[in-house]
């Protein structure tokens, strides 16, 4: 690297056809680049020589390798080309570089307190184990895992019943008609688990709205019953490839604090205000203060009409600059089926986290032909919200234990109370204290013969 730099090499950009670029990276073995290529529709493809050096890049890039002041290599690591455990594996270099020695050496203390933090200790400490012989990316929850876990879905309950929502739960398991007439079957059907019973195709559900939407449609519903607003804690399981599946953060099955929303248009502003409170006031009981907000707009392919769209961007703005204090715009980045609010929180080393979502959609009602009665006694669309407070909960476990290096607060530790006898002659009276405590404290006995110190 110091030699590279030293020579001072320029970043040369070329644009080749794409025969041509086919041709190059097969006459210099770039079997992997060779591959991406014939991947890309494009007939213009871009590559960069940095001295004998040629490789496959949109760019841009800095000049000169002169121009790499400061850097450091992190690690390398296996990875498996385009993240399939089928295909061959790869090696993998990390590495970082920066302008100034303050802002590398910054960075490097980042990364190693993230080590420090690193929630995947929560294996040895009795949170959670995986296991190859369940299947990647499947969580089993030990007893601490257990008990902060189970507090925050207690929590999540209170406060989604003090906000007027109704608790609601829906199988694990259902026909594919559904997912077929919810869009997920074309739309989604890589991430999905498939199988049949009884000749009949069943799907392990991905995500919890159909139910919601068939509880929604199971009664007539009058203008004066919206907004009703529907919660469960509804485990879904997406197929991630292995590659990308990190400890709880990336799981293939994991629990969403999921709601569904259907109000009357001119409720839409008051129940976009009232979800953003609610992220702003659950992240401040867990302990983050700091946000960051995004609106992502109407993307080139879209559903429903132009005006909807902007009425609900126009709402979905006001809402954000009467709850915050700025907010990003992700230009054309919606759904195809409505605009979204993301929420990201920062956690005690300042990485931004996304959790909280809400999310517009133009689709579901009417592909499910919703409809409430108004006042004026005609059929009319309700508008629908989805929207997650904390998201995966298996996400926010993982977050929770980073955030405070597993130094929970009390109210969310496992263990409130760790009794400590010093001789083996008082441990039946340490036993009649644990019982006592356990009344109402989180309470552990050490009883073995090791000494204090």
């Amino acid at each position: 690297m110091y030699k590279i730099i030293e020579e001072d090499l320029k970043f040369e950009k070329e644009v080749l056809l794409k025969e041509e670029a086919i041709r190059l990276f097969k006459e210099i073995g770039e079997p992997y680049k060779l591959e991406l290529i014939k991947d890309l529709k494009d007939e213009e493809i871009s590559i960069y020589k940095d001295g004998e050096f040629v490789d496959l890049c949109k760019g841009p890039h800095i000049e000169s390798t002169g121009k790499i002041k400061h850097f450091k290599l992190l690690n390398i690591a296996g990875a498996y080309w385009r993240g399939n455990e089928n295909n061959p594996q790869l090696t993998r270099i990390y590495g970082t570089a920066f302008n100034t020695k303050e802002e590398l050496n910054e960075y490097l203390e980042r990364l190693k307190q993230a080590r420090e933090r690193d929630h995947r200790k929560g294996e040895s400490l009795g949170y959670f184990s995986m296991h190859q012989e369940i299947g990647p990316g499947l969580i089993i929850y030990h007893p601490k895992g257990a008990i902060l876990r189970t507090i925050i879905e207690d929590y999540l309950k209170k406060e989604h019943i003090k906000r007027g929502y109704q608790l609601i739960y829906g199988p694990h398991i259902m026909k594919s008609d559904i997912w077929q007439r919810s869009g997920h079957y074309d739309f989604y059907k890589d991430k999905m688990y498939f199988f049949k019973i009884d000749n009949q195709e069943y799907a392990v559900k991905p995500m919890n709205c159909p139910g919601h939407i068939l509880v929604y449609a199971s009664e007539i519903r009058s203008y004066n019953d919206l907004p009703l607003r529907f919660f469960e804690l509804g485990t879904v399981y997406r197929y991630e490839k292995s590659g990308v599946l990190h400890g709880l953060l990336r799981v293939r099955g994991f629990t969403q604090d999921d709601a569904h929303i259907f109000c009357m248009k001119e409720q839409l502003l008051d129940e976009i205000t009232g979800i953003i409170d609610f992220v702003k006031s659950a992240m401040n009981d867990f302990g983050f203060t700091e946000y960051e907000y995004t609106l992502s707009t109407r993307p080139s392919k879209f559903i429903g009409d132009i005006k909807d769209w902007e009425d609900a961007e126009g709402i979905l703005k006001k809402a954000l600059k009467k709850q915050t204090r700025g907010f990003n715009i992700g230009e054309g980045e919606g759904a195809f089926y409505g605009p979204k609010i993301d929420i990201k929180i920062k956690d005690a080393i300042g990485r931004p986290w996304q959790c909280a979502t809400i999310q517009c959609d133009f689709a579901l009602p009417e592909r499910f032909n919703l409809n409430f009665v108004g006042s004026d006694g005609k059929k009319h669309r309700p508008v629908m919200l989805h929207r997650v407070i904390l998201g995966s909960l298996e996400r926010f476990m993982g977050v929770l234990l980073e955030h405070y290096n597993f130094a929970l607060p009390v109210w969310l530790s496992p263990v409130q109370v760790e009794i400590l006898p010093i001789t083996s002659r008082v441990h039946k009276y340490a036993l009649k204290i644990k019982e006592k405590l356990g009344q109402n404290i989180r309470a552990e006995i050490d009883l073995s013969n090791e000494t204090l110190s």
